[in-house]
């Protein structure tokens, strides 16, 4: 699966409090490159503070997450200035939320939803800038006669799919996604899951997912985290974890959403 000998990212004792409240407590794992990590857990396990404390959307109290850049370089993500954070999330990095609305520009076109991060990385020509953002609306299956409406007339389904493709056109190589097929019906979900697994394979993506539904888990990920309130419970690979959990909180959490 990683044929690269290090980590791409390297997360060590992470821990946040909200108030009197922990909400994460010391929290360590590694992502290889082209691995699928799913951090799953009830409402309230901590797995999205997690999320935003590893995206440098906030910062932990303690402990550190580490970039490997292309040339190899470790980098400390929250002891780099904001700009270099800015500049991290809009190439190497990519983050589909769980609402299109606020990954995307909802009023202006599709095209330029896509075409916004490569100008981001200094592409001027209108020409190509339309090209790329037409081969990437035919990579998420979205009709390219569609380039030129604005997101707030496309349905859920079409939303999520068109942030993914404005994530994806820089070619990242880490994104995060936090719960991305929740709200949609089941179809929808099902044919936005079978487009994510294509294309994480194709672009060989590190992908940390968050998501509650242990079917998206078992679908899309190579390993599995399980939190509860706060703590890393059980780790392994996804299989396994699924079909022989060991932690007494896991075996509750696959036998309540995994019995029919």
């Amino acid at each position: 699966m990683h044929s690269e000998s290090m980590p791409l990212l390297k997360v060590r004792n992470i821990a946040k409090r909200f108030g009197d409240q922990v909400a994460l407590h010391d929290a360590s794992f590694d992502l290889w490159p082209g691995e699928v990590l799913a951090i799953v857990g009830e409402s309230g396990s901590g797995k999205t503070t997690l999320l935003n404390t590893i995206a440098a959307r906030s910062r932990p109290d303690h402990g550190t997450v580490e970039f490997r850049t292309r040339e190899g370089q470790l980098l400390d993500v929250h002891a780099m200035g904001e700009a270099r954070q800015r500049m991290l999330a809009r190439t190497d990095w990519g983050l589909v939320h769980q609402h299109a609305a606020d990954g995307l520009r909802m009023d202006v076109s599709a095209g330029a939803n896509v075409g916004e991060r490569l100008m981001g990385l200094g592409e001027r020509n209108y020409g190509r800038l339309r090209a790329v953002a037409t081969d990437w609306l035919k990579r998420v299956e979205i009709d390219p006669a569609r380039i030129d409406d604005a997101p707030r007339t496309f349905s859920g389904g079409m939303r999520q799919r068109l942030q993914i493709a404005r994530n994806l056109v820089t070619q990242p190589r880490l994104v995060f996604m936090d719960e991305p097929t929740s709200g949609l019906d089941v179809s929808v979900q099902a044919r936005l899951l079978d487009l994510l697994r294509q294309l994480t394979r194709q672009l060989h993506l590190a992908v940390v997912i968050v998501t509650h539904d242990l079917a998206v888990a078992r679908l899309l990920a190579h390993r599995l985290m399980v939190m509860q309130r706060g703590r890393v419970v059980e780790t392994g690979l996804t299989d396994q974890v699924l079909d022989d959990p060991q932690h007494p909180y896991t075996q509750l959490l696959v036998s309540s959403v995994l019995q029919p």
